[in-house]
């Protein structure tokens, strides 16, 4: 069939085109087909949408991708990627060959599956899991698709969390930590998926987070290290591309979490990298078997990808630091820098960083570093070099003017600190999109507290959020205060 290709932009990053209803249905085709279209002697594919609004017949919508196709073309039905077979083996629990998994991993990359198709990979892996062959397989794939920077020294230090911990944002105190020791750590982050804050969206308080490659390297050349975001780089970006897809759903299996954080890893030159593992109750992985389990994996694949991999298996049943959301995570970091703050927060940025300098040989402890104000001073020079002011102050982060603070009902003990509903009472109140907006927290698990106590403050910006996020409150109580017997009978 010939017809005239025509731009259309429709915001897709796949490779769509949009056929007119009489068009498609001489071509015998269906939404989410393929076709293959010829132009100048060269080929294209394209997965079909189907629309009469937008596509007058004899016309072929091109979106973006293809946006190198004009004129006259000539179209066809394409047959389905062979890797779309893959993804049904994937379904019915059948254990995929490498170069199974390779060709689902290019077909990502390249935008050959269409929606459905990326879903049902999700969804088979969240279903049935990944053998750690597989976990191997797909994060050195997913590392061979994209770039990956060669620093021209050793070692390079770098670290994770796996998440699922409210708060707990021991990046930007360790990243200095470790610059300050004269050690390479160029740590990428991400925004907030279904938290209240990532680290890219708590540092952007501060300065800049998106950079080019090149960027990147000029600013770790000057400091030693930097703290931006990962989605401005093209590091494993068929990760991007899965996480997308896991996102309406919140899921996150554990394999693809190894893959995903490994495959990032392994693209930006670390060496030897520490994976931080929170578990408890309202964290991602609630049992110590489970991060055992995971643990061993990290380490596994790792090594297979040649890099030095350390597992710190940390307790993860509440929030990590006072503050949940941007301004109110970034006022903790800062104040732990300077020699304040809360002190579990302190411990576990010092614990970390302090087996990422033992791996590297350090002498100087991590606590010394600290103490000196070593760390502190990296920690604006980095903010210097990200374009943001160096200069900055508690006093310049505001929390949210608007607020309220939520009482104790009753005396007793505070036995819960849920995890997901404190992240999910931040973003009521506009967090992360709200810089501002956020909970400080006023107790942890384990505190004794009076009647009419202050247990947490909601701050927002706008006030029908603030409205949003009391009323969240007031159903969900993600603080738990019970009386001292009921309490001493629960933990029993």
């Amino acid at each position: 069939m010939e017809l005239v290709a025509k731009a259309i932009d429709i915001g897709t990053r796949t490779h769509t085109v949009l056929l007119n209803s009489s068009d498609a249905s001489e071509l015998g085709v269906h939404p989410l087909d393929r076709i293959r279209i010829r132009h100048d002697d060269r080929a294209s594919t394209g997965i079909v949408e189907i629309t009469d609004e937008l596509v007058a017949p004899g016309t072929l919508g091109v979106t973006r991708s293809l946006g190198h196709i004009t004129g006259d073309v000539a179209v066809s039905i394409a047959p389905r990627p062979d890797s779309v077979a893959y993804l049904t083996k994937k379904l019915n629990d059948v254990e995929l060959e490498m170069h199974e998994i390779g060709a689902i991993v290019r077909d990502i990359n390249q935008d050959r599956l269409n929606d459905v198709e990326l879903s049902a990979f999700v969804a088979g892996v969240y279903a049935n899991g990944l053998s750690r062959e597989e976990i191997m397989c797909l994060t050195t794939c997913m590392v061979d698709v994209g770039e990956t920077i060669d620093w021209g020294r050793d070692p390079i230090v770098d670290k994770h969390s796996i998440g699922g911990v409210a708060g707990n944002r021991v990046t930007p105190i360790v990243v200095p930590i470790v610059a300050a020791a004269g050690l390479t750590i160029p740590k990428t982050s991400s925004r907030a998926v279904t938290s209240a804050a990532g680290t890219a969206d708590t540092m952007e308080v501060f300065c800049d987070v998106a950079f080019s490659l090149d960027e990147v390297k000029a600013i770790v050349d000057e400091t030693n290290g930097c703290m931006v975001w990962g989605g401005a780089v093209n590091l494993s970006p068929v990760d991007d591309k899965i996480i997308r897809a896991e996102t309406p759903l919140s899921l996150d299996p554990p394999g693809q979490v190894i893959a995903s954080v490994l495959s990032k890893k392994k693209s930006a030159g670390a060496t030897h990298v520490v994976i931080d593992l929170p578990y408890g109750e309202s964290a991602k992985v609630e049992s110590l078997s489970e991060a055992r389990e995971m643990a061993e994996d990290f380490s596994r694949v790792g090594t297979n990808l040649g890099m030095h991999i350390e597992c710190a298996i940390t307790r993860g049943e509440q929030p990590i630091g006072r503050g949940i959301g941007p301004v109110l995570e970034a006022r903790d970091v800062l104040a732990v820098l300077e020699g304040t703050g809360p002190r579990d927060l302190r411990v576990k940025s010092e614990c970390i960083a302090q087996v990422l300098l033992d791996e590297a040989g350090v002498d100087e402890t991590a606590t010394e570093l600290l103490e000196s104000g070593d760390a502190a001073a990296k920690f604006r020079e980095i903010i210097a070099a990200q374009n943001g002011d160096p200069d900055i102050s508690l006093s310049d982060l505001t929390p949210g003017r608007r607020r309220s603070t939520v009482h104790a009902s009753n005396g007793g003990v505070v036995t819960h600190v849920d995890n997901r509903q404190v992240n999910e009472l931040a973003r009521r109140a506009g967090a992360p999109k709200d810089r501002a907006a956020g909970i400080a927290l006023h107790c942890q698990l384990g505190d004794e507290v009076q009647r009419d106590d202050s247990l947490f403050t909601i701050h927002a910006e706008k006030e029908e959020k603030l409205e949003q996020a009391r009323s969240f409150a007031d159903r969900s109580r993600p603080v738990h205060v019970l009386p001292p017997d009921e309490a001493l009978v629960e933990q029993v």
